[in-house]
């Protein structure tokens, strides 16, 4: 891939770059701003990409250090807030929710989730949400693959506890990552 193809790929990318925009900001005009913001840096950054780097997970990075850049800049101004609003996720198509008890669940394990410290909340959501590897996961997030790793048990382990799971006990329906063996 050239730095020339990267406008033409990212109307594809749009949709996983403002669902995950959405997740780790829990608003949905910070996840737009966001999203604006990131796909400005990458054209601008186009030649920055390098050969063999899958392009999603670039841009998954840009969107995740943008966030944490904005971050900092709302803590300096000393007007940090995240609230997430439930009423975001009707603006998320769920197609694998097939019951009302499906529903609930998906909203009990979206409230586990965001009660997580943050590093390991973009671990999960990278990982079991997004579907990247733990090496992708790592280049986005620029930590080694063991911190990843470390951080998705972590997380699990929280959302384990939280639904009464105790270690050692396996959940009924685990998140796994890709190529994850059970």
């Amino acid at each position: 891939m050239t730095d020339a193809d990267l406008p033409s790929l990212l109307p594809g990318m749009l949709p996983r770059l403002w669902a995950f925009a959405l997740r780790i900001t829990g608003d949905q005009h910070d996840a737009e701003d966001l999203v604006q913001r990131a796909c400005v840096r990458a054209l601008e950054r186009a030649h920055q990409l390098r050969p063999g780097t899958a392009p999603l997970s670039w841009m998954f990075s840009i969107v995740h250090s943008t966030w944490i850049n904005e971050l900092r800049a709302r803590s300096v101004r000393s007007r940090s807030s995240m609230q997430w609003d439930d009423a975001l996720l009707e603006t998320v198509a769920d197609p694998a929710a097939r019951s009302p008890e499906d529903h609930v669940m998906n909203g009990q394990i979206i409230d586990a989730v965001s009660r997580l410290p943050e590093a390991q909340r973009v671990v999960m959501l990278l990982v079991a949400v997004e579907g990247l590897s733990y090496s992708e996961a790592a280049e986005v997030l620029e930590v080694p693959v063991g911190t990843v790793m470390s951080r998705l048990s972590r997380a699990r382990q929280a959302i384990g506890a939280h639904f009464g799971v105790r270690e050692g006990q396996k959940m009924k329906n685990p998140v796994k990552s890709k190529g994850e063996v059970s």
